[in-house]
């Protein structure tokens, strides 16, 4: 199998299933618009506050998926380390920037988490029991994602895990940072959305 072909339509593959903007769909079956309820955002979080529990547990499994799949056709063609964890973050940077959306989408923490249990199963074990304790004492969804983000990286690196697995996560909790700085600003002014609120 020539990798030479085999990597670029993988990585192109990635993008393009990041990119279906899952959450956008699954709304309008429900007759919502979701870019325009809540935060306006497609992700599992404002469907759930917008549309309800069902469509955002589809939302969230879809999304998750987006990351889990094209991490698991890497391992499956036995790719090296630095291309396995590419197409997962391929697949991230297209649900955060879709083509289907003008290049505007997700904040990347579902498709984060299932290219995390492709690559580190014991990590994706660890940061959901984290984020579950966060948000349980919190119930800011915006304050785990960013924390257990950083908390992954790091842990990759004191795991011993391959360094482009560590480099791509801390590139990952950047970008999830970035996505989130309204959210980081709602929460110092403390008029972040706690999780079970609806949507206005």
């Amino acid at each position: 199998m020539d990798q030479r072909i085999v990597i670029p339509s993988l990585l192109v593959f990635s993008y393009m299933l990041g990119s279906v903007p899952f959450g956008l769909i699954v709304s309008r079956l429900y007759k919502v618009d979701i870019t325009k309820v809540g935060s306006g955002n497609i992700g599992t979080t404002n469907v759930l506050r917008a549309v309800g529990a069902v469509p955002a547990v589809i939302v969230f499994v879809l999304d998750f998926l987006k990351g889990y799949a094209p991490v698991l056709s890497a391992l499956y063609i036995g790719l090296d380390p630095i291309w396995v964890v590419s197409s997962g973050l391929a697949a991230i940077i297209g649900h955060s920037f879709s083509v289907f959306m003008r290049f505007r989408g997700g904040r990347g923490v579902a498709a984060g988490l299932g290219m995390l249990l492709g690559i580190a199963p014991d990590i994706f074990l660890l940061a959901a029991v984290m984020a579950a304790i966060i948000i349980g004492f919190t119930r800011y969804v915006s304050l785990a994602s960013i924390v257990t983000s950083i908390a992954v990286a790091v842990a990759m690196y004191f795991f011993g895990k391959p360094f482009p697995y560590v480099a791509v996560t801390a590139a990952i909790a950047v970008l999830i940072l970035v996505r989130h700085i309204p959210n980081v600003k709602r929460l110092i002014r403390g008029e972040e959305n706690k999780i079970g609120e609806k949507a206005q």
